[in-house]
């Protein structure tokens, strides 16, 4: 592409007449006038023609020099003689050498600066000419691209259409075929179960006379083999009883001397353990209400056999008492999640749970509703504490307060809420090692029996039982809101004596007078628990007696209890809880509240 320069608006210079080549820039002869009388003024001025030369040419230093050599060479070496036309000659020549030197031709100027100026108009013009087609090839583009993406989703709507169309059609022709083979396949189970009835109501009866045609003869094999059991055991029993008699006859005059010197000390030892005894049980009798660990066990466990097998059994069993507790049952469950450490969240849940329980309003609830209620609400209260307090020991005070009211305004709740505790908690409640029998004097049904009667839960991460960490954290949250319940104070009347403080001072007196209990690892988490609660309150309320049962404990934790056997035995959670154990003993002796 080729583009024209616009001439430039200024004038052409008007050039100077040519000079002649062969006189190096100077004028003819005939101007030799005119020529002398400049040469004459040039001779006059050589100094400012100097400085006149030196600041034309500072952009080109080669010119600047020659001027200056030239110079130099004019001047006459003071032994060297010339003629005058010589001396004339040479200063012609240098200032013709000067003229030209100096000279600059403003119509080459002009003209390189009007190329300039046509070449830079012309860039400009290229550029918007050449943006403006860029422009225009874009909007072209874009509405190209407009048009067809119309077209496609025009194109795309009629296909979609197309195939709804198509689809329910498809889904309506499916659905009346579906429904077609629903009813006759219907119909085929119906004739089939029929006939499988029918078959089934024949072998049942066949069966059923054929099971007691068994069982018939059955009974009189076992009862013609048990009476020649029974014959034959009493006869061997007559023999073996003859024989016995005979060697207990020759032994008895020799055991009888021996026998009555052990029983007489034994009766000896025995009366005076029993007087040991006696008199430290007097002592605790004056300080507390006092009742053994296996009473308050076997109290807690019959009370527990008693509801399950009866209230609990029975309102189960009726669908509609089911329904009535199932109702109730929903309505305490989500109040004791609501709980909160305000002190009138906790009176407004309070009264809610003693409204569903002794409505005011409203006729009272069926006995056993109300009994398996209790039931229910003490279950809640306990896994509200099994949850929350073993997250934030905190939560244990607010639970704590609503279990002592809902105990001291509720009948029958005591008594029912202390037997679930120990239920959840095994022994360790009252404590006592849980014994090998049931309170019937009747041996456990099986190992899974003993080991849930002694507190143990299954583990909710997989199969098998809880970890010891697990257990010992469940039941340290479960006491500290039953030692929390110890701590306050009735209003009304006297709490039932499992839920009064000086059962806190039982509960000490029994765990460290029981070296079972001290050696399992759950030991020294539950006396950090108690300490904790209310150390430093039993220090004020039975003072140096107090005292002592704490010297005790650190002894136990320190050198040992037995044989230098410490409290938790060696296991890992144990050793941890008495780390825990020292620190509340430390404040406690220093009347820091925990």
């Amino acid at each position: 592409m080729r583009f024209s320069a616009p001439r430039s608006v200024s004038p052409s210079p008007v050039r100077r007449k040519p000079r002649n080549a062969s006189t190096f820039g100077l004028q003819d002869d005939s101007d030799s006038e005119d020529y002398y009388s400049e040469l004459e003024s040039s001779f006059n001025s050589d100094s400012e023609d100097d400085v006149s030369i030196a600041s034309s040419s500072s952009s080109n230093g080669s010119t600047f020099d020659l001027i200056s050599d030239i110079n130099k060479l004019s001047l006459r070496p003071r032994h060297i003689t010339r003629t005058p036309l010589e001396e004339r000659q040479i200063e012609e020549t240098v200032a013709a050498i000067r003229l030209r030197a100096r000279h600059h031709d403003p119509y080459e100027e002009w003209e390189q600066q009007t190329r300039k100026d046509s070449f830079k108009i012309a860039r400009k013009e290229f550029s918007t000419l050449q943006s403006h087609l860029y422009d225009e090839q874009a909007q072209t583009h874009a509405e190209e691209e407009k048009r067809r993406a119309a077209q496609h989703s025009r194109h795309a709507n009629e296909v979609q259409n197309q195939l709804e169309a198509y689809r329910r059609s498809l889904q309506k022709a499916e659905n009346e075929l579906k429904e077609t083979w629903r009813s006759r396949e219907r119909e085929l189970w119906r004739r089939i179960d029929g006939v499988i009835k029918l078959e089934e109501d024949k072998l049942a009866k066949k069966l059923e006379e054929e099971r007691r045609v068994r069982e018939e003869e059955e009974r009189k094999r076992k009862e013609a083999e048990l009476k020649k059991r029974l014959a034959d055991e009493k006869r061997k029993q007559e023999e073996i009883e003859k024989k016995q008699a005979e060697e207990e006859k020759k032994k008895a005059e020799e055991e009888k001397l021996r026998q009555e010197k052990e029983e007489e000390e034994k009766r000896r030892k025995v009366e005076e353990e029993r007087n040991r005894k006696l008199e430290e049980e007097a002592e605790l009798r004056r300080m507390l209400p006092f009742t053994s660990m296996e009473d308050d066990w076997r109290v807690a466990r019959t009370d527990l056999h008693n509801l399950k097998t009866g209230p609990v059994r029975h309102v189960k069993s009726q669908k509609e008492l089911k329904a009535e507790w199932s109702r109730l049952r929903r309505q305490i469950v989500p109040k004791i999640g609501q709980l909160t450490n305000d002190a009138n969240e906790i009176s407004r849940i309070t009264q809610q749970l003693i409204e569903i329980l002794k409505p005011s309003n409203a006729p009272p609830h069926n006995p056993v509703i109300y009994i398996t209620l209790c039931y229910s609400l003490a279950k809640a209260i306990l896994l509200q504490a099994e949850t929350e307090v073993t997250a934030e020991k905190r939560s244990a005070g607010p639970l704590a307060q609503v279990t002592f009211t809902l105990i001291e305004t509720l009948d029958n709740f005591p008594s029912i809420f202390f037997a679930k505790l120990v239920q959840r908690c095994g022994g360790w409640a009252i404590p006592l090692p849980v014994p090998n029998v049931d309170v019937d004097e009747t041996p456990w049904p099986s190992r899974e029996d003993y080991i849930k009667a002694s507190g143990w839960r299954k583990s909710t991460s997989g199969d098998g039982l809880e970890t010891t960490e697990a257990h010992s954290n469940r039941i340290s949250a479960i006491m500290r809101v039953y030692f929390n319940i110890l701590k306050i104070r009735p209003q009304k009347k006297p709490l039932e004596p499992v839920f009064q403080l000086p059962k806190y001072w039982t509960w000490f007196a029994r765990m460290t007078g029981d070296t079972r209990l001290l050696r399992d690892p759950v030991a020294p988490q539950l006396i950090y628990t108690g300490l904790d609660v209310l150390g430093l309150d039993a220090k004020y309320v039975w003072g140096q007696q107090w005292i002592k049962t704490l010297a005790l404990i650190h002894e136990g934790i320190t050198t040992g209890y037995e044989d230098g056997k410490l409290i938790g035995g060696v296991a890992p959670e144990g050793a941890a809880a008495r780390i825990r154990v020292m620190v509340a003993l430390e404040n406690i002796v220093n009347g820091v509240q925990s």
